[in-house]
């Protein structure tokens, strides 16, 4: 490699030049690939030498690019540009393509904050590779292989048989509710899911405002417990749940009431349901996501049938 002095090598000018044709390596979700028919991969700034030279770069270009630190090597035959995002890097030093959990976060779904490995998509003989502190989430499934973001769609596949059925329902409605699924989109992700996960596409809302309403659903009504979704109340307003026609169930996200002026205003609302004549209870995050059996014993209590006839009576 020349010295960065050397008056041969390519000027900052001539080496952005050089990495324009690289944005023709961009492809959409839903655009062919390498491996049409099956997963879809976003390119996100990371490329093989094959990759760059297809888009019009020589050898020279590709080292005058490392030298201005517009492209960096992750490892032989793989560069990087340097804004790539360090969760699409991190996948590529793995072997494979940002996936699962990893790729519905990039995508801005709602994911469980527990779920912090990175998953990656390495194809059906795709091969891993040795990096530093991997915690990585190697995934094999369908063929092919590439660098960049599983789909939305293959991610939402993805996580239901990786992550459960709780955690797919949360994201789908996340995605559903922020419309990124179009309607070809939802068909697509009921197709692919195995059959012991399509009827959640079914049991799916567009409107659930946060993944932990959407997992307190599921819960419930696996308990056959007749819930209805962001009713409004005169006086009192939007509320998450209502169980059985009268009790109120509110679920507080991480994210919100916090402060005196929003708890003031979830007592108001309290008390303005309960002089309407609904039942009323409040779980918070951590409740919901790591205390259940306390929030489930105190619903059924409510629901009670003596607890039920003195609201009713």
């Amino acid at each position: 490699m020349r010295d960065s002095h050397d008056p041969g090598l390519s000027s900052t000018a001539e080496v952005s030049r050089n990495l324009a044709p690289l944005s023709a390596l961009r492809r959409p979700a839903a655009a062919d690939g390498p491996n049409a028919g099956g997963m879809k991969v976003i390119e996100a700034g990371v490329w093989r030498t094959a990759d760059l030279y297809a888009a019009g770069m020589t050898k020279r270009d590709i080292v005058a690019a490392c030298s201005a630190n517009g492209l960096i090597r992750i490892r032989r035959g793989l560069y990087r540009k340097r804004s790539a995002d360090s969760e699409v890097v991190r996948a590529a030093e793995h072997g494979g393509a940002l996936a699962c959990a990893s790729a519905l976060r990039h995508h801005g779904v709602w994911v469980l904050d527990d779920e912090q490995k990175t998953h990656v998509w390495l194809g059906e003989h795709g091969s891993r590779h040795a990096h530093t502190a991997c915690d990585c989430v190697s995934h094999w499934d369908d063929s092919g292989a590439a660098f960049g973001v599983v789909s939305l769609v293959d991610a939402l596949v993805q996580a239901a048989d990786c992550l459960g059925q709780e955690a797919f329902l949360a994201a789908y409605e996340s995605a559903w509710q922020q419309g990124k699924l179009t309607a070809a989109d939802r068909r697509r992700v009921r197709q692919r899911l195995s059959a012991r996960h399509r009827w959640l596409v079914d049991f799916a809302r567009p409107d659930a405002e946060s993944g932990l309403e959407s997992i307190v659903r599921l819960r419930l009504a696996r308990r056959g417990i007749r819930v209805e979704c962001q009713v409004r109340i005169d006086g009192v307003g939007r509320v998450d749940f209502v169980l059985d026609g009268w009790l109120i169930v509110e679920i507080d996200g991480k994210e919100n009431h916090d402060g005196p002026s929003e708890r003031h205003k979830d007592l108001r609302r309290d008390a303005l349901a309960a002089a309407r004549g609904f039942g009323r209870l409040r779980f918070d995050y951590a409740l919901v996501r790591y205390e259940w059996p306390i929030v489930e014993a105190a619903i059924l209590a409510e629901l009670s049938p003596a607890r039920a006839q003195g609201r009713r009576g």
